[in-house]
């Protein structure tokens, strides 16, 4: 009797599941995941609003670096200029101008506020990377290539550089593993980066482009890595702001953390008692 339920009821979930969705076109599905790339992307860019929020409320961006912004505004621009080289891509032309607008917003909140030599060094980046970077590949596609070898070439291009996107946060990883902390790594960013990829893996496989589908199964990876690692160092391992509560309150330790506020983020000093 079980059986025979569980099998109408599979039968249920492929009428009303994989059967409808066998009307749709490859075209249709493009689009919707499209549309839902589009949607959960704009959240991408949106993630770090809580961290300039954070940056102005203290007037400083010290603790914060300028290098993910910059990375991700010359991929906005390289994807927008690859999809204006074709007449089908606009759903990656709509995400991908409002993406440079926003991440413009944020190099200029961060320059604002950044200590005077992050500010030179941040100016330094924007000129070889977002104007150097991009304006020499745009420069040599025209002139070297024609048509779809163009489109390959920036598609060649937009591949390595949306895979340094998603490389980008390691940095981070890396300074949430030395500090066990995780206040310079959302969790909302690394979840949507992973929902973002995602949805764009489905769109690149549904209009045949491998150059932004098979860099996002990279997104997808190293996203679920930082949600693990947040979890693990918020949740598991304990953080030396923590552990120094807990040798004030006890003091039952030979060993007394104690934190020096002069020096940039935290850092501990062992005091060994006579």
């Amino acid at each position: 009797m079980f059986g025979r339920r569980a099998l109408v009821f599979l039968q249920i979930i492929d009428f009303f599941g994989c059967r409808r969705m066998a009307f749709l076109t490859a075209q249709q599905l493009a689009f919707i995941f499209g549309l839902l790339g589009n949607i959960v992307s704009f959240l991408v860019f949106l993630a770090p609003v809580p961290t300039f929020t954070k940056i102005y409320k203290k007037k400083t961006s010290e603790g914060f670096h300028a290098i993910p912004y910059s990375v991700a505004l010359f991929s906005a621009s390289m994807l927008l200029y690859y999809a204006l080289l074709q007449t089908d891509k606009l759903m990656i032309v709509s995400i991908n101008i409002i993406g440079c607008v926003i991440e413009v917003a944020y190099l200029t909140i961060y320059i604002v506020y950044a200590p005077w030599a992050n500010k030179i060094w941040t100016f330094k980046m924007i000129f070889v990377l977002n104007i150097g970077s991009l304006g020499s590949v745009a420069l040599l596609t025209m002139l070297l290539a024609k048509g779809e070898s163009r489109v390959t070439a920036v598609g060649y291009v937009c591949a390595a550089i949306n895979l340094a996107v998603f490389a980008a946060p390691l940095s981070i990883m890396r300074r949430v593993i030395q500090t066990r902390s995780v206040e310079f790594m959302p969790f909302n960013l690394s979840l949507f980066l992973t929902l973002c990829a995602t949805m764009w893996f489905f769109y690149g496989i549904f209009v045949k482009d491998f150059f932004i589908a098979v860099p996002n199964v990279a997104g997808f990876v190293l996203g679920i890595c930082q949600m693990l690692l947040y979890i693990v160092y918020k949740y598991v391992i304990k953080n030396p702001e923590r552990n120094l509560k807990q040798h004030e309150e006890t003091k039952e330790s030979p060993v007394y953390p104690c934190v020096d506020k002069e020096t940039e983020g935290l850092e501990l000093k062992v005091v060994v008692s006579n």
